[in-house]
């Protein structure tokens, strides 16, 4: 069998349906290699923001380090701090839902809350903006009731607002590294990982 899967450089078949279990086998063990380098990947598109949405003073990718660097200090867990650092990841592909596109990156290996969050985070920042450009600043109301609507307020009040600032000391991206690492290397969607109805604190008070 493992013979035969050396071997084997592409699988036969060309409709899924046609495929044999060794085939489908090969193909497993070439998925897990690639799944275990998904940090790297990350890390990579996170560097992509340096050249993205302009006319801050900041680039998205100082603005996510900056945020990251904000959530550290506030003493947020490690699923906190990486979802800050990763926030905007989307912004590259999807500027119109970069936080779905976030979301889907991490939900796999990080608690249901805050993927929540960082799948909402953009209705909740417009309370800062949006009264300018002739949206609804209130809009995040529709959540209210959510559990996870407090965690998504300061989510954006302590982090991501104010991470735009030239004069703020980020943590450079090598610090994070491990972090990301260490998340990513979960196993996705167990659910010691996502934790559903698990809530902690933001910050320490």
């Amino acid at each position: 069998m493992l013979d035969d899967q050396t071997e084997m450089k592409t699988v036969n078949f060309i409709q899924m349906k046609d495929g044999t279990k060794e085939e489908y086998e090969f193909l497993d063990v070439l998925e897990e290699e690639f799944v275990a380098k998904t940090a790297d990947r990350v890390l990579k598109a996170l560097e992509g923001l340096k050249h993205s949405i302009s006319g801050y003073k900041v680039t998205r990718y100082d603005h996510s380090l900056q945020s990251a660097t904000l959530a550290y200090r506030d003493g947020a867990d490690i699923d906190w701090v990486v979802a800050a650092l990763l926030h905007d990841i989307g912004d590259e592909l999807a500027p119109c839902n970069h936080d779905s596109i976030a979301e889907a990156v991490i939900k796999p290996y990080v608690r249901e809350e805050v993927s929540w969050v960082i799948r909402h985070h953009g209705i909740f920042q417009m309370v800062y903006y949006a009264h300018h450009v002739g949206k609804d600043p209130e809009a995040r109301q529709k959540y209210k009731d959510s559990p996870h609507y407090q965690a998504a307020v300061d989510f954006c009040e302590r982090w991501d607002q104010r991470a735009f600032d030239p004069d703020l000391e980020q943590l450079p991206l090598s610090f994070f590294e491990p972090m990301v690492h260490e998340v990513f290397g979960r196993e996705a969607w167990a659910e010691e990982n996502l934790k559903p109805g698990v809530q902690v604190p933001l910050y320490k008070t």
